[in-house]
């Protein structure tokens, strides 16, 4: 495994089926090779939660692109290695449903990682959430900004990566389909 996709989504309300943001951090023989950051106008309300917890609005994404012309975007880094994401089905069912959603068709799974149930078998005994895995690995974080998100979250993949971890033990596979 030498190319890892990690990515991390905001969403605009408590369904959790749209995107109004996606941050992706492109990792290659253990380096961070490119990013990838886009606003995503959702097409659909915003909670006062979410606006506050990510700092996107309805104002924010005003002329900004919908999923279907981001998705054009991204599909290909997205299919071009093993996904990786903080609490990943979270971000691969937000992504499930905004593919269901505009009628796009994709792949029927894909398999990914997910950096926070592989921090619980190589980390023990500490908490995992974003925020303080950072803090443990001193890594900068703009928490709950998609491109802050997405590279803390590729940079924890590779602290983990260091410390020899077998990536290979913690993939999983999650269905688009169903």
């Amino acid at each position: 495994m030498s190319r890892f996709i990690a990515f991390d989504v905001e969403t605009p309300n408590y369904q959790n089926n749209r995107m109004s943001a996606i941050g992706i951090t492109v990792i290659e023989d253990g380096s961070i090779v490119d990013e990838y950051y886009s606003l995503v106008d959702p097409e659909t309300y915003f909670d006062y939660f979410n606006t506050r917890l990510t700092g996107i609005s309805e104002e924010t994404v005003q002329g900004e692109p919908a999923f279907p012309e981001v998705w054009l975007e991204i599909e290909p880094i997205m299919s071009s290695g093993l996904l990786v994401a903080h609490n990943a089905v979270f971000d691969l069912s937000v992504l499930k449903k905004c593919l269901r959603y505009y009628e796009i068709d994709w792949k029927p799974y894909v398999r990914y990682v997910c950096t926070v149930q592989t921090g619980r078998r190589v980390l023990p005994g500490i908490s995992h959430k974003l925020n303080d895995l950072c803090e443990y690995y001193g890594i900068a974080l703009e928490h709950h900004q998609a491109a802050s998100d997405s590279r803390a979250c590729a940079e924890i993949l590779l602290r983990y990566l260091e410390d020899g971890a077998d990536i290979r033990q913690h993939i999983r596979t999650y269905s688009l389909n169903k």
